[in-house]
Formats: C-alpha cells, sequence, structure tokens
C-alpha cells in the first residue's frame, strides 16, 4: 500500500565528520517503474568535499583504533536495532528508487542485518591474538586495524553491499567513506548515517559524485583499504590508481554463472523448475551470482523448455513494485535497459529464440542457442 510518506522527496547530503555537508550541485533520482516521479536528490561531491571526508577518517582514525572490541560491538549492535527499527521507511524508499519489489526490499534488509549481527558474532575470535608455541620459542600472531577504508558500492543491493563493508571494517578497529552508487544512492546513505549516528564522528563518512570522487578514494596516500563491487572496468581503473601506493584491495566483480541440468535431472519437479526461474528472475536479474545461463543435455531439452515456461508463467509477476502481488519489478535504469535489450537483439540475430517476453521490463528468455560467440556480457 503506498502512503504519503511513499511519495515525499527524498534529500540526502554528503555525512563528512558526523556532519551533512551540502554541496553546490545536485542530481536526481528517478523511480525505474514510473521515471516521471522523482524520488529524492542526491549531491555532487566535489573532490575537495572527498578529500575532507578521506581526512576526517583518518583523524578519527587514530582515537578509534583504541577503542575495545567489546564497546565496538555495542556500538554496532545498537546501529543494528535502529536500522531494524526503521525497515519499513527505509524498505520502501529502497523500492521506490531501485525498482525491486517489496518483498525483495524486504529481504535486503534482511540478509544486511544477518551479516552485520555475523560480523558481530564473530569479531572477537577472528581478531583475537593467536600464540604458537614450538621448539625455539613462540610465535605471537596479532591483529592491527588497516586504517581508511574506502567502500565503493554497486546499485543492485546498494544497502547489503555497503553494510558488508562498514561492519566488518569498523568492528576491525578502521574508519570508513563510503561512495554509493548513482543508480541506487539514497536508501544507503540514509541506512549508513543511522549506523554512524551511534558511532564518533568521522568513523563514517558518505561521499557521492562523478569519476573525480572514484579516483580520489582509489589513490589518496591516506586510503589502506579499498573494497569496491562493481563492473571489471572500473576495477582495472581502481586498481591503477591504486597502484602508486600498493593498497590492499577486496575486489568483487560481476559473474556469468552458469546453471547446467544433467539428463539425470526430473523436469517433473515443480519445486526444482521454480527455483530456476527464480535464480534467473529475481531483482530482475540483476544480481551477479544468478543464473544468467543454463544448459541442458539435449535428452531432457524439449521437456525441460515446457516446464520451464509453465514455471515462469506461474512465479513471475511484472508490475509495480508496491503491489504485493509484484514478483518482478523494472529494471533499474535506462542504460541498463538498453544493454540488456542488445544482449537478446544480438541472441537473436545469432539464431537464439526467444521463448518467453514481456515489455514492461526486460523479460526475455533464450532457447536453441547453437553459437558459442554470443555476447553473454
Amino acid at each position: 500500500m503506498t502512503t504519503q510518506a511513499d511519495q515525499e522527496t527524498v534529500i540526502v547530503e554528503a555525512f563528512i565528520n558526523g556532519q551533512n555537508v551540502k554541496s553546490l550541485s545536485q542530481l536526481a533520482k528517478e523511480n525505474p517503474t514510473n521515471p516521471s516521479e522523482i524520488v529524492g536528490y542526491f549531491p555532487v561531491t566535489t573532490r575537495e568535499q572527498a578529500v575532507d571526508a578521506i581526512e576526517a577518517a583518518a583523524g578519527a582514525f587514530k582515537t578509534w583504533k583504541q577503542i575495545s572490541i567489546d564497546e565496538r560491538i555495542i556500538m554496532m549492535r545498537k546501529a543494528i536495532e535502529k536500522i531494524r527499527a526503521a525497515e519499513n521507511e527505509i524498505v520502501h524508499l529502497l523500492s521506490r528508487e531501485h525498482g525491486k519489489p517489496l518483498y525483495d526490499a524486504h529481504g535486503e534488509i534482511y540478509v544486511s542485518l544477518m551479516w552485520m549481527e555475523f560480523a558481530c558474532n564473530e569479531a572477537k575470535s577472528a581478531l583475537q591474538e593467536e600464540i604458537k608455541e614450538h621448539e625455539n620459542g613462540k610465535t605471537i600472531l596479532t591483529y592491527d586495524p588497516m586504517g581508511v577504508v574506502a567502500a565503493i558500492s554497486p546499485w543492485n543491493y546498494p544497502i547489503a553491499l555497503s553494510t558488508i563493508k562498514i561492519a566488518p571494517a569498523l568492528l576491525a578497529g578502521n574508519t570508513i567513506v563510503l561512495k554509493p552508487s548513482p543508480f541506487a544512492p539514497l536508501a544507503a546513505a540514509k541506512v549508513a548515517e543511522i549506523i554512524a549516528s551511534e558511532f564518533p564522528a568521522g568513523v563514517i563518512n558518505v561521499v557521492h559524485g562523478d569519476a573525480d570522487v572514484g579516483v580520489e578514494l582509489t589513490s589518496n596516500p591516506h586510503v589502506t583499504k579499498i573494497a569496491f563491487t562493481g563492473g571489471t572496468a572500473t576495477a582495472k581503473h581502481i586498481i591503477k590508481a591504486a597502484s602508486e601506493t600498493i593498497k590492499d584491495m577486496t575486489l568483487e566483480l560481476g559473474g556469468n554463472d552458469a546453471a547446467i541440468f544433467l539428463e539425470s535431472f526430473d523436469v517433473h519437479d515443480e519445486r526444482a523448475m521454480r527455483r530456476i526461474v527464480i535464480s534467473n528472475f529475481l531483482t530482475t536479474g540483476q544480481i551477479c551470482m544468478i543464473a544468467k545461463r543454463v544448459y541442458v543435455h539435449r535428452s531432457i531439452y524439449d521437456a525441460f523448455v515446457e516446464k520451464y515456461i509453465e514455471a515462469a508463467n506461474r512465479w513471475i509477476r511484472i508490475g509495480d513494485p508496491f503491489d504485493s502481488n509484484t514478483t518482478v519489478g523494472p529494471v533499474n535504469n535506462l542504460k541498463q535497459k538498453d544493454y540488456v535489450l542488445g544482449l537478446v537483439e544480438d541472441a537473436q540475430k545469432r539464431g537464439a529464440k526467444v521463448i518467453l517476453s514481456v515489455k514492461f521490463l526486460i523479460r526475455s528468455c533464450l532457447t536453441k542457442v547453437t553459437t558459442y560467440n554470443l555476447r553473454l556480457s
């Protein structure tokens, strides 16, 4: 059900050293379901403001690294409870700016909190000093925080893939500067600020903006760790920018996973067929680890296609993400729409056949692919 709050325009600013910082310009974030509706505005953070955020994080690190692990965990658990209390508000904002149905948005919050709680539960044991006795004496292994972490998150799961960076980094004694994706910046920024409200100023900072900001985050000498989720092309630029200071990096890049069905597979297993449909179309197929290709043994091929179509028609209900019956919403942005349409058109030119197609988003399944030089990404 849509409420008045769901129609409000949300404005987020850069968050630096515990304060919202205004920028000279802002960009609009439209609702993918209804592009004429502006969900909110986010800033074009300048490179100078990115430097301020990094310096704030570096300054906070001097004292934050001295805080005990027990105190860090207490703060993080308080942040978790605040997010849980604001879940409905966050979910509705996420659904509006991203296009994912409400159940999917709730699922993202569930996963985010699960990961944060896991980090709290495991932090003490993971960071515990290890002493190993041996014939020549003993070896003492300690875990020290690295410093300022630059976290760059994507748009497909903007909250989950931000909190999975924030929680471990802070619990380990690091400080962080988060840059959400411009395709889903609002809910992630709000969640980051909720977390920041439980931590000292400068421990969590949030910036937005274009490539200049990204270059600063990945090249600034105060940044010692980069955590990035996104495309391979962007990762190459990050590696190049970070090479001057040889930063530690965690790069989670795109995938092109395949599901393989052998001749022993039971095509009449409705639960299994439903699972493969979901693995193809959850979040409109915009997940790095979903099954983007399906290989089926020729002996069960025709029956598989028939049962797959039946399962897809039962589970896929395309529509307004705020409708409780909807299972699949629109793709997130026009660039993504054109990209996926290009893949479908290319495959058709090379002999593939579309067996499912709906115009509201891009629900297309290709079958009888006999060439190996299709554009798969």
